[in-house]
């Protein structure tokens, strides 16, 4: 994590624009992980956004629900600092720099959001035990919802995301800079998983309403419930 912390520090002023090249249809995908929260615009809801990079989703949360409570917390002390300055409009927003993996989660949440960071969890256990936490950290009828990088299911299919994302990065850098720097991150520092088994690991530790949500290729939002979950019933 220590290297994954250098990059984002380096990274967190040009994040918002390094982020629309690299990841095809972010703004859907967050459109979708938003739009999938069962509550009432009105509703004052417990957040915490796991891995809040410089705020954009917590924004948009904020956006569509302005009573809502944040807890922003991310690795990188410039990314705080990047999302304290998009969110400075806002009330109720707690700001808090550490490892995620590590957080105890000294609160109960009604929802907890992450995008593109749960892929630098390193192995399955990892991945599950902190499914756990999360689990354990939400309310009953609370809500977890992710947007990630994901595997395919199988070789060809994993072949096949990891050349529609060459293509789309093509679109907007150039191809030394994908293959000498990003794609050198991803192999070094992400360490994704099947989309299926992650659905398979939330089943397993006891969520319900399990569901993908949004998914372009080895990019997707899915999310589950802690039972009792009203909306899916």
């Amino acid at each position: 994590m220590d290297t994954v912390k250098k990059h984002f520090e380096e990274e967190a002023n040009e994040f918002d624009k390094i982020i629309l090249r690299l990841i095809p249809y972010y703004s859907k995908m967050l459109d979708g992980l938003v739009a999938a929260i069962p509550h009432d615009k009105s509703d004052g809801i417990n957040v915490i956004d796991l891995g809040c990079g410089t705020g954009t989703i917590s924004r948009m949360l904020k956006e569509s629900f302005p009573r809502s409570m944040i807890t922003c917390l991310d690795l990188a002390e410039n990314m705080i600092e990047m999302a304290k300055i998009k969110l400075a409009e806002y009330r109720d927003i707690r700001y808090q720099v550490g490892n995620f993996y590590d957080y105890d989660f000294n609160d109960s949440y009604d929802v907890i959001i992450s995008s593109l960071a749960l892929h630098h969890l390193v192995t399955e256990e990892d991945k599950k035990h902190f499914y756990r936490k999360i689990y354990n950290a939400l309310n009953p009828g609370g809500v977890f919802l992710n947007a990630d990088v994901v595997l395919g299911s199988n070789r060809h299919l994993q072949s096949m995301y990891m050349q529609k994302w060459i293509e789309f990065m093509k679109c907007h850098i150039s191809e030394d800079e994908i293959e000498g720097k990003w794609l050198q991150k991803y192999h070094e520092e992400d360490h994704p998983a099947k989309l299926v088994d992650h659905l398979a690991w939330l089943s397993e530790i006891g969520f319900s309403g399990i569901d993908v949500v949004w998914k372009y290729y080895n990019f997707a939002v899915y999310g589950a419930c802690k039972p009792t979950c009203s909306h899916t019933e």
